[in-house]
């Protein structure tokens, strides 16, 4: 029954990323997210990544696919990255910044998913996935774990 129900919220989410409202498809986005590692949720959250003239709705729907920090969302997230417009492009690169800009742990993980998924059968994942990682390399979060004080160091 779990998967039935987990199907009927991937429809029920894209449908209202059908939406004429703009805060309807942002909703759908995030709401999507949870659900990236389903064939199904791919086809809508891509529309949703890469709406022309949605900027919102393409920030919000990347930057939860980008806080899953898993392959799921970010080969999403890279396969969009293969196709968008400069507008779009600006927007996924902006929310990038945003996910991966604080935890460099977030940001190391990140990295080394997108070094997998440069090698994925897909081209359009594997396109992505370089200029993702090209976008990766050039942060510098705020925060980094701490490292432990060596003994007798001066």
């Amino acid at each position: 029954m779990g998967s039935d129900l987990r199907r009927a919220a991937v429809a029920a989410l894209g449908e209202l990323g059908r939406s004429d409202d703009w805060r309807d498809r942002a909703d759908a986005g995030h709401g999507l997210a949870a659900f990236a590692e389903m064939p199904e949720a791919v086809g809508p959250l891509l529309e949703l990544v890469l709406g022309p003239g949605d900027s919102f709705v393409t920030r919000r729907t990347a930057e939860s696919l980008l806080r899953r920090v898993d392959r799921s969302g970010l080969s999403i997230v890279a396969s969009a990255m293969a196709v968008a417009d400069a507008n779009c492009s600006d927007w996924i690169h902006t929310a990038v910044l945003d996910v991966f800009g604080i935890f460099a742990t977030d940001l190391d993980e990140a990295l080394r998913l997108c070094e997998e998924l440069a090698q994925d059968g897909d081209d359009r994942i594997a396109r992505g996935a370089r200029e993702l990682h090209e976008d990766l390399t050039a942060i510098d979060p705020v925060l980094r774990p701490v490292q432990p004080d060596r003994a007798g160091s001066s």
